[in-house]
C-alpha cells in the first residue's frame, strides 16, 4: 500500500472499480494475456499466478509446506491465501473455489505460457 497519497479514498476507489470495469470486459485469453502483460511487471504477474496456484492446492487440502514445495511461494503467502480463501472479502466463496481452481489449471498456464 502507498504510505504517501496523492489521490484521495474516493478516487482510489474510483480506479479500482474502473480497473475491474476493464478486467470485466476482456473477452478472451489472448486479451486478458494482453492487458496484464501491459500492465503488470512479470514479477507482479508471476505473484498473481502463483496465488492462483495455491487456491487450487489448498483446495485439494495439501499442507502448507507441501504447497511450498510445489510452488516456491512462501509459507506465509500460503497462510494469507488461506486466510483470505475463509475470510477475505467474498472474491472466492464456495461455488466460485472450483471455477477457481479450474482457472488456474487451465489459463494460468496458457496466459503465462508456461
Amino acid at each position: 500500500m502507498k504510505t504517501n497519497r496523492l489521490v484521495t479514498l474516493r478516487q482510489e476507489q474510483q480506479h479500482e472499480r474502473a480497473l475491474c470495469t476493464a478486467i470485466q470486459a476482456l473477452r478472451s485469453v489472448e486479451e486478458c494475456r494482453s492487458f496484464f502483460r501491459d500492465l503488470c511487471t512479470p514479477a507482479e504477474l508471476q505473484a498473481m499466478a502463483d496465488r492462483w496456484a495455491v487456491v487450487e492446492l489448498l483446495e485439494r487440502g495439501l499442507p502448507y509446506r507441501e504447497i511450498h514445495r510445489q510452488t516456491g511461494v512462501s509459507v506465509t503467502t500460503i497462510g494469507r491465501v488461506a486466510r483470505y480463501l475463509t475470510s477475505g472479502n467474498g472474491g472466492l466463496p464456495g461455488r466460485y473455489r472450483a471455477a477457481a481452481a479450474q482457472w488456474v489449471t487451465h489459463w494460468v498456464p496458457r496466459i503465462l505460457c508456461v
